[in-house]
């Protein structure tokens, strides 16, 4: 569902909550299904953005104290010290294995903790030893190891630079707009008023920032030499619309610019409905990451979204390097650069006058709480750039297989008969699907947990239904609870104290679908245990092992809170939402999966989608692009919202199949099915509101074409399925833009509407209303391309137009690669376990065809105990084999090869087979010479052997 709009009619909520309802509905609704911009901060209205974004460059206050400095070895720390305000921050540097250099800048003795974000990196970064390589009074510079690369601090102002020979990687406040906004006492408290001068209060301030380096004649007097902070708006109290955010820490925000020379392209930091590679914001909004519920968000602006990843990638022709900016506060994130604007003549004027300028782009990043800590990834190609941030924040859950299946979905199939309903038009239809949704109208009233007494009586028959024809249910489960002394869960969450705090204490509500609830503080770990106990099959009464769960609101959505969210001044425990907001979405995905994962006794892998998400959520689970429309625009926009979150680790993202608000034409929906299907989460969606969709709805003609769509994703689930185990290994994207693969082809950098998913298949979506054709750029001057559909071959470097009908999905397999397919498409993936393979070769006669099958039980955590199958198919000197890539593994499969079709071949002579046990056999054989296509048939052998077949 994921909505941010509340219909007229009520949906059961009760009739006390019609005043608040329909105030926010007004909000919410301005008369056209559109985001009420008003509803949401600009810079200029979030008052620390504001102020940091009106900092001059090169007017830094800090310069570093080298006199200050210690070198471990593991770290280096100095302090830095703000010659206006005299305050002092420690800096700590270390350098970590896999060629990450990480940065922590915080107060160095603070009047309080500051918030230093837990639970998203997977463990504390090992680090290796740093060495001292010269110093002077100017600043000092230490070895990273590897290649000549090294750090300089320079002292006065302070400025980090990371280089590798002469060429200098990324430099730290080399524009001087670091800025640590110190935890100070207000002027107008109690201290205040006692000593009646604000003077006597910045004694008291200072001293907790006495001098910490004995000796330092110049700092003996500094009380004197204090450039006082004059308060600003916003600085203790901040309105927005009619809601008031107290401040009791005062100021806290926090800066830091970082420069890339030569960098023109920077992709990541979402949640945005944005363009792939990210714009400069000199002239606008910086990119604001801070999780919201935003109705029906519009395109190509930097509004803040669902979720947010502080991570951003940039790249040129020679190096591939990645920030991680770890704060889980509002953060916002300015670009500039002296290239945007010019156009290609202005740079090939550039370049014909002998212009020495170097591109470069600047990024300033503003969070309001927190610390400074930002790991640099040092590259130098894209795949370690994933692996880098792979180590530091895990990688992608590997989903049971049949999560990567079709799903369907509306808010809200109406009953049981309902449900079994829309399960039997699928059969009727010989459309296969594996998952049906039931949204918030499932529950006894939005209790979650429950189910309507009425509607849905029997959940377990109704499961077992499903279960019977191997076919799977996901309920949501929202982080809201209603408050109500009769809810069990609500009264347990109460009596134990585990309910989110109002600043001035008592437990926090809101308004939200069930009408008055109270919001879990996910925050805590004890409240995360109780919560995945829920999951419990005694506890949750009604599921079974096939239902999985679907975390929707968790941003957290308030409906009657400042921005549709939680005041910033209510509490976790010691920490105020405000430091942690980011990652509460995170950390209820966290506790549902681990959740699912408990009730099968650790056994089952879980399945849990969620609407908000942060570093590190790809460890638990799934992701969508929100609240979408059905509109061109939305369709197009999915793919570069996709391809963002997959170059940040989350892979197992897809959007709402035929848009959540408004209608699809029919072109529109056949589509949006078509796109879906070739991208990782592939899931039907619908409003409330809006007339059924099922995929036969639209006429025979349409219903054909859909049907279509969905068989070939099931054909291509072998493939899908080992993407994902690679993913889940090494942290690489399995839907990828053609740069990764390609990051010396300056042609890739900006392409949006096409991508790679794994490294083998190129996918051009049809995206544009009335389409007769398609562009696509096939990459790699050496590569050639195959229509999966025709097998016609194409050279790579060139842009192809490709004639289009409504039939077609312009995809092409790499030349020089070998993709397993099951051909023998049944109603669900669970019931093609055991069917045999398909193996696609497409050759490139400049090189080998390489391939693998991953085989292992799809749905269980047996796979680390080595129970797979994982083998090297490769294609070379006229010979096909198969070879085993984990021989310490064990698994078997009933399921074999049953034909091989090779791309881009001569007809042989004769095909022999060679089994594991030595026995040979002449293998039946088509050639066709118009395509060039060469069909084993009915090779035989066992998909988890050893064998080979010759061609001669």
């Amino acid at each position: 569902m994921g909505r941010s709009t509340l219909l007229l009619r009520t949906h059961g909520v009760k009739v006390k909550m019609a005043p608040v309802l329909l105030v926010w509905l007004a909000m919410c609704l301005p008369g056209t299904l559109a985001v009420d911009r008003g509803n949401f901060k600009t810079c200029d209205q979030s008052a620390f953005c504001k102020r940091h974004r009106a900092l001059k460059s090169g007017e830094s206050p800090y310069r570093a104290l080298l006199e200050t400095m210690e070198l471990t070895n593991t770290r280096l720390t100095l302090q830095l010290k703000n010659d206006k305000n005299k305050v002092r921050l420690l800096l700590e540097l270390y350098r970590l294995q896999g060629n990450i250099t990480r940065v922590k800048i915080n107060e160095l003795k603070p009047l309080k903790p500051r918030f230093e974000v837990p639970d998203v990196l997977v463990r504390e970064p090992p680090t290796e030893p740093l060495s001292l390589l010269s110093q002077d009074e100017h600043g000092v510079v230490l070895s990273l190891g590897a290649e000549s690369q090294r750090v300089i601090v320079s002292a006065r102002p302070f400025r980090l630079d990371i280089m590798e020979g002469r060429d200098v990687l990324m430099s730290l406040n080399s524009r001087g707009l670091l800025a640590f906004e110190h935890l100070r006492i207000r002027k107008d408290t109690f201290a205040y008023f006692i000593t009646g001068t604000f003077a006597s209060v910045w004694s008291i301030v200072q001293g907790v920032f006495s001098s910490q380096a004995d000796g330092e004649a110049e700092d003996a007097n500094e009380e004197e030499a204090v450039e006082y902070e004059k308060d600003e708006e916003g600085m203790w109290e901040e309105m927005f619309k009619s809601f008031s955010d107290s401040k009791p820490n005062g100021p806290s925000a926090v800066g830091l610019d970082l420069s890339l020379p030569g960098v023109e392209h920077v992709y990541g930091i979402p949640e945005h409905a944005d363009s792939l590679r990210l714009k400069t914001t000199e002239n606008g909004d910086p990119y604001r990451l801070y999780n919201l519920d935003v109705f029906q968000y519009e395109l190509h602006n930097p509004m803040a979204l669902y979720g947010s990843v502080p991570v951003m990638l940039a790249h040129n022709a020679q190096r591939t390097t990645g920030i991680f900016w770890l704060n889980a506060a509002e953060t916002w994130v300015d670009i500039s650069s002296n290239t945007a604007g010019k156009t290609v003549f202005g740079k090939m004027l550039d370049y014909v006058q002998g212009s020495s300028e170097t591109p470069q782009t600047d990024v300033h990043w503003i969070s309001e709480s927190g610390i400074i800590d930002v790991f640099v990834m040092l590259g130098p190609t894209p795949k370690d750039v994933f692996a880098q941030y792979a180590s530091l924040t895990g990688t992608q859950a590997f989903p049971p297989l049949p999560a990567l299946a079709y799903h369907q979905c509306r808010w809200n199939y109406n009953d049981q008969d309902d449900v079994q309903a829309v399960d039997a038009g699928f059969d009727e239809h010989d459309i296969p699907y594996d998952f049906i949704w039931l949204d918030i109208e499932h529950t006894d009233g939005k209790r979650y947990f429950t189910w309507d007494a009425n509607k849905f009586a029997t959940p377990k028959e109704m499961l077992q239904g499903l279960l019977d024809k191997k076919r799977k249910m996901v309920a949501i489960v929202d982080p809201h609870i209603k408050v109500d002394s009769n809810y069990k869960v609500h009264s347990e969450i109460q009596s134990r104290g585990f309910y989110t705090k109002k600043k001035e204490g008592g437990d926090y509500e809101g308004w939200c679908w069930p009408g008055n609830v109270g919001y879990p503080d996910f925050a805590r770990e004890d409240m995360r245990a109780w919560w995945a106990s829920m999951f419990a099959y005694d506890q949750y009464e009604g599921s079974m092992e096939n239902l999985y769960t679907w975390n929707d609101m968790n941003e957290p959505s308030v409906f009657n809170g400042p921005e549709v969210t939680m005041h910033k001044d209510a509490k976790h425990g010691d920490w105020e939402h405000r430091d942690l907001h980011n990652i509460y979405g995170f950390y209820v995905q966290m506790a549902t999966s681990e959740g699912l994962i408990q009730r099968s006794g650790g056994v089952e892998r879980p399945f849990v989608l969620s609407r908000a998400f942060f570093a590190g959520s790809q460890r638990y689970g799934a992701v969508w692009t929100g609240d979408n429309a059905a509109e061109w625009g939305h369709l197009k926009i999915s793919i570069p919202m996709c391809l963002s979150l997959g170059l940040v680790g989350i892979s197992f993202c897809g959007a709402d199949v035929g848009g959540f608000f408004k209608s699809p034409s029919s072109e529109l929906l056949v589509r949006w099915y078509q796109t879906g299907a070739y991208q990782p989460f592939f899931r039907a969606h619908a409003h409330l509101d809006t007339p059924r969709r099922e995929p036969w709805l639209f006429g025979p003609e349409n219903t054909a074409l859909i049907r279509e769509a969905v068989r070939q994703r099931y054909t291509l689930l072998p493939y899908w399925y080992q993407q994902f185990y690679h993913a889940y290994r090494s942290g690489l994207p399995v839907m990828r833009p053609l740069w990764v693969e390609y990051p010396q082809d300056p042609a890739t950098y900006a392409l949006e509407d096409q991508y790679l998913i794994g490294g083998d298949l190129l996918v051009h979506p049809v995206t544009e209303e009335g389409a007769t054709g398609v562009t696509a750029y096939l990459p790699g001057k050496d590569e050639v391309w195959f229509d999966v559909h025709t097998f016609q071959r194409h050279n790579g470097a060139q842009n192809l137009y490709i004639p289009v009908t409504m039939s077609s999905i312009p995809v092409f397999q790499r030349g020089g690669s070998i993709i397993p397919r099951k051909l023998r498409v049944r109603r669900s993936s669970t019931c093609m376990e055991h069917d045999p393979y398909t193996l696609y070769v497409a050759l490139n006669r400049q090189r080998a065809a390489e391939g693998e099958l991953y085989v292992d039980d799809g749905h269980t955590f047996s796979f680390e105990e080595k129970e797979f199958i994982h083998r090297r198919l490769s294609f070379a000197n006229n010979i096909l084999s198969s070879v085993n890539l984990a021989p310490d593994a064990h698994f078997s499969t009933h399921s074999f090869i049953e034909r091989i079709l090779i791309l881009g071949t001569s007809k042989p002579t004769k095909a022999t087979l060679k089994t594991a046990d030595g026995r040979t056999s002449q293998l039946d054989f088509d050639f066709n010479a118009t395509t060039s296509v060469l069909t084993l048939r009915k090779p035989g052998m066992n998909a988890g052997s050893d064998w080979t077949v010759a061609l001669q």
